[in-house]
C-alpha cells in the first residue's frame, strides 16, 4: 500500500476487541480491530482475521467466535492477547464458556457469541460474518479503541 494511503487509513478509528475461538480442547484469543456489526435484524457482526492467525484456523475447523468489548483500562489485555502462546493467553483470566463453548470473558464490558453464517475473502482478510445467539454486559465503562492505542493496525503482517 503507498505511504499516504497508509497513514489516510491510519486515521481511520476502530474499536479493539478481543476475538476468541475454539476447536476441540484447543482455545484462542486475538486483538481483532477490524470488527462491527452488520445487521441489527438478525443480529450479526463481523469480524476479520488474517488466514495467517492461528485463530482463523480455529475459525475454519468450528465455525463459531467470541467478541469481547474491553475497557480502556484493560490495555494490558493487548499484550496478553498478541502473544504467540494459546494456553498462556488464559492463565489467570477469569472466562467461562456457554453455547458455543468459546471462552467468554468475565471482565469485560460486554461479550457476544457468534455463530458464522458465512465468510467471504475479498482482500488479503478473511471476513467471518456471525449471528450473534447469546450476549451480555459485565459492568460499564468506556471502550477501548484505536484512539486510546499508541499503534495502529492497516494491514501489515
Amino acid at each position: 500500500m503507498k505511504k499516504e494511503w497508509m497513514t489516510a487509513f491510519g486515521k481511520m478509528t476502530y474499536g479493539i476487541y478481543v476475538l476468541t475461538s475454539r476447536s476441540g480442547d484447543t482455545r484462542n484469543g486475538m486483538i481483532a480491530s477490524w470488527a462491527t456489526q452488520v445487521s441489527y435484524e438478525p443480529p450479526m457482526i463481523m469480524a476479520a482475521v488474517h488466514p495467517k492467525r492461528f485463530s482463523h484456523s480455529l475459525l475454519e475447523k468450528n465455525p463459531v467466535f467470541g467478541l469481547h468489548v474491553i475497557d480502556q483500562s484493560q490495555k494490558d489485555l493487548l499484550a496478553r492477547f498478541k502473544g504467540p502462546d494459546p494456553v498462556k493467553k488464559f492463565d489467570g483470566i477469569a472466562f467461562e464458556t456457554r453455547q458455543t463453548g468459546v471462552p467468554i470473558l468475565k471482565n469485560c464490558i460486554a461479550w457476544f457469541e457468534l455463530k458464522i453464517r458465512e465468510q467471504l475473502s475479498p482482500g488479503n482478510h478473511t471476513l467471518f460474518i456471525g449471528d450473534v445467539i447469546n450476549c451480555g454486559c459485565n459492568n460499564d465503562g468506556a471502550p477501548l479503541t484505536t484512539l486510546d492505542y499508541d499503534g495502529m493496525y492497516v494491514g501489515r503482517s
